[in-house]
C-alpha cells in the first residue's frame, strides 16, 4: 500500500527536485502508476473484483468527496509528473561526463531551461545551405497525394497524421562542440505531403518501387527529391508506416543533405537520427520511449534505396530485441497516444551545425485495424 498526502506533495516534491528522479518515492509511484494503467488497460483482470471508495467521516477531513470523485478517473499520474518533470534530451551517442571541453557544467534533463534562452534556427538559413534558392521553387498541392491514412483537420481527429513544427525537439546548437548546448527545433525542411498505413504478412521492403505507389505518380516525378521513411513494425500482421517528405528545391551539391542522400549506407548509419515524443499517453510508455535522440542506423537494421528523385529508407525495427519490446509495448496503447516524430541528419562538424529537422509527423491514435493490406 501507498499513501500519499496531495496538501504536501508539491511542498516535498520541490525539496527533493534535483533528484526528484532517482528518490524511492518516484520509484514507488512510477510502480503504482504502471500497475494502474496496466488494469486500466485490461479490465478482464479486475472486472470480478468489487469496487469501494471510502468516503471521509468528518467535516474537517483533508479530502472532500468532491474531490475525490475529481480525481478519478482523468486525473492521470502521468500527466501531473509531465507538468513538473523535465525530460531527457541527450543524444543516444553522449557519454554520461558532465565537465565538456569548454569547462562549463554540462546539465543533464534541463530542456527546459535551454529552451529558455535557445533561438530557433532559420529556416532560411537552413534552406540556403542545404536547397538550391536560386531557382523557382515547385509548387507542391497537398491534394494531388494521398495516403492510407488521413491529414488531420482538427487537433482532436483519432486515426490521423499531422505535420507539426520542431519546436517541441531540442537539437544541436551552432557550439554544441564545446558547451552542449542544444536549441529549439525550427519548421522542417521537407514537407511532410502525406502517410501510408500498411499491413503484410511479411516484412516489405522498397515501397517507392509499388507501381500503386505515390512516388510513382505524375504529380511526384515533378518534385526535385522525396524522402521515404518506411518503418517497418513487427507484429502479426506486421505494419507499415510509410511517411512522404518532399523538397520544393533541388538539394545543393555538397551539403550535409546531399551527401546523406548519394553517401554510403555507412555514412547514412551514422547520421540517420530519430527523436520520439510521447504527447499524450500513458505513463510507461511515454518512460518507455522517452525523447532521447536515436541514431537508427546503430540500434536497427537500415536498408537505403536511392533512385531517379528519392531516397527511401526502410527501417528493420524487428531486427532490435530492445526496439521490438518497446514497439510491442506502444502498439498495446497505440489507440490512446498521440505520437510526434522527428527525423535530421546528425550533425558532427563544426561546420555542418546547427542541426536543422528534416521532417516531422504527429500520430493521433492511430487504429491498426485500419492498416490497408499491401
Amino acid at each position: 500500500m501507498l499513501e500519499m498526502t496531495p496538501s504536501f506533495w508539491d511542498r516535498w516534491k520541490r525539496r527533493h527536485s534535483s533528484n526528484f528522479d532517482r528518490s524511492i518515492a518516484f520509484a514507488l509511484l512510477s510502480q503504482v502508476a504502471g500497475l494502474r494503467e496496466y488494469f486500466a488497460a485490461n479490465p478482464a483482470l479486475t472486472s470480478d473484483l468489487p469496487s469501494t471508495v471510502v468516503k471521509p467521516t468528518t467535516s474537517d477531513s483533508l479530502i472532500t468527496q468532491s474531490e475525490l470523485e475529481d480525481s478519478e478517473p482523468n486525473d492521470e499520474f502521468y500527466d501531473a509528473l509531465a507538468r513538473g518533470e523535465s525530460f531527457e534530451d541527450e543524444d543516444s551517442d553522449d557519454d554520461d561526463v558532465m565537465i565538456p571541453k569548454a569547462g562549463k557544467v554540462k546539465f543533464k534533463n534541463v530542456s527546459w531551461a535551454i529552451a529558455s534562452f535557445s533561438m530557433k534556427p532559420s529556416k532560411a538559413s537552413v534552406e540556403k545551405s542545404e536547397l538550391v534558392t536560386n531557382v523557382t521553387p515547385v509548387t507542391i498541392d497537398s491534394n494531388h497525394f494521398h495516403g492510407t491514412l488521413r491529414r488531420a483537420k482538427s487537433e482532436d481527429e483519432t486515426n490521423s497524421w499531422s505535420a507539426p513544427g520542431g519546436e517541441n525537439f531540442m537539437i544541436r546548437g551552432k557550439t554544441y562542440l564545446t558547451d552542449y548546448t542544444k536549441v529549439v527545433g525550427g519548421d522542417p525542411l521537407l514537407k511532410l505531403i502525406a502517410v501510408d498505413w500498411f499491413k503484410a504478412d511479411e516484412r516489405f521492403d522498397s515501397v517507392a518501387l509499388h507501381p500503386k505507389s505515390l512516388v510513382q505518380s505524375e504529380a511526384a516525378k515533378k518534385i526535385p527529391f522525396m524522402l521515404v521513411i518506411n518503418l517497418q513494425v513487427p507484429a502479426k500482421p506486421n505494419y507499415n508506416l510509410v511517411m512522404y517528405y518532399a523538397a520544393e528545391r533541388p538539394v545543393n551539391k555538397g551539403s550535409l543533405l546531399d551527401r546523406f542522400i548519394n553517401g554510403s549506407d555507412a555514412f547514412r548509419d551514422a547520421r540517420f537520427k530519430l527523436i520520439p515524443s510521447i504527447v499524450e499517453g500513458y505513463w510507461m510508455v511515454k518512460r518507455a520511449v522517452g525523447t532521447k535522440a536515436c541514431l537508427l542506423g546503430k540500434a536497427v537494421a537500415c536498408n537505403y534505396l536511392r533512385q531517379d528523385n528519392f531516397l527511401e529508407i526502410d527501417v528493420d525495427i524487428g531486427s532490435s530485441t530492445v526496439a521490438r519490446s518497446i514497439i510491442g509495448l506502444v502498439l498495446g496503447y497505440v489507440t490512446s497516444i498521440v505520437v510526434d516524430l522527428a527525423i535530421l541528419i546528425e550533425a558532427k562538424e563544426e561546420t555542418e551545425l546547427p542541426e536543422y529537422i528534416l521532417g516531422t509527423v504527429r500520430l493521433n491514435r492511430a487504429n491498426p485495424d485500419t492498416a490497408v493490406p499491401i
